[in-house]
């Protein structure tokens, strides 16, 4: 309730000690004087159980740990970078919906934390989803068909070997930068007709019209540390053991850090190839015994049909 419906109130409030003939009016009438809508909060029941994905349907992401790049040979012999990425204990913490936050969302919590490391707001946030403690947390918008209840595992089995994804995350930090490293500037000449100033931006303005050098201007500065995404990310193979993703060429963050898988926008996926709304493990599966799932490259030799 805003402040002044709460002032108004206790001023009512007042006037029905004062008058006798006022005091007839409930406390419900007065609320209808308030600027503060009521809503009738209704519950509703999430079953984790496989559906069909339409071509509307939109799927959470999932929260990853960069583990570093290698590199890898394919069937016919072509090198493939791969980047490592490792969903440490995917899980569904809190479920926004529409009737409750205007929006349809789900939280994914990534990785444990001690208690005694988190501040207490992020304490009682999980202890009122009762769910463990998580490192990093992140929102996924989803359709309403793809909603999840809170406690729901996500492994790497929620991607398919051979879709395209798109992977966000935060970039390596370089420090302070010229223009050259920063933007991609030619610089000034080599040898003659400059001096000491080979690396030079040059000319970052006009003349006395008009005076001034335009903001956002591409100038030396702070380079990384930026929110990046790299899509169509190519998944080269899954490890549904190890829980490990390998994706084919590089992806935002240095080794350590945090990023964020989901599905492609542009190159989408074939609906009838992922789970959804995500892969529910049988309960008499023993994780340990499964194999890796390695994309399938065709029956096509590339170095022969280039020829």
């Amino acid at each position: 309730m805003a402040a002044a419906s709460r002032g108004l109130v206790s001023r009512l409030r007042h006037l029905l000690s004062a008058d006798p003939a006022l005091r007839s009016l409930s406390f419900a009438q007065l609320r209808s004087f308030t600027a503060e809508p009521e809503f009738e909060t209704t519950s509703r029941i999430i079953n984790p159980k496989s559906g069909v994905m339409t071509p509307d349907s939109k799927r959470t992401g999932a929260i990853a740990v960069k583990c570093g790049m290698t590199a890898l040979w394919d069937k016919w012999g072509a090198r493939v970078p791969i980047t490592i990425l490792w969903m440490d204990d995917n899980i569904v913490s809190q479920v926004k919906l529409p009737e409750t936050e205007g929006i349809c969302a789900l939280q994914i919590g990534c990785g444990q934390k001690k208690e005694k490391h988190l501040r207490k707001p992020e304490v009682g946030h999980f202890r009122a989803q009762v769910v463990p403690m998580k490192r990093k947390l992140r929102e996924f918008s989803v359709s309403e068909d793809a909603l999840l209840p809170v406690g729901t595992t996500l492994d790497v089995r929620h991607f398919v070997p051979g879709q395209y994804v798109d992977v966000t995350g935060i970039t390596k930090g370089k420090g302070f930068q010229g223009g050259m490293k920063r933007w991609g500037f030619k610089g000034m000449p080599a040898s003659h007709g400059a001096s000491l100033s080979h690396r030079s931006i040059g000319s970052t303005g006009q003349r006395d019209a008009p005076g001034k050098v335009f903001k956002g201007k591409k100038m030396p500065g702070h380079m990384g540390v930026e929110q990046r995404t790299v899509k169509n990310v190519w998944i080269y193979k899954i490890d549904p053991t190890r829980n490990l993703l390998w994706v084919r060429g590089q992806v935002p963050g240095t080794t350590g850090n945090f990023v964020f898988v989901k599905d492609a926008v542009y190159k989408k996926p074939d609906v009838a190839l992922l789970p959804f709304p995500t892969y529910f493990a049988p309960e008499d599966e023993d994780q340990s015994q499964l194999e890796p799932i390695v994309a399938d490259y065709g029956d096509i030799d590339p170095f022969m049909a280039a020829d």
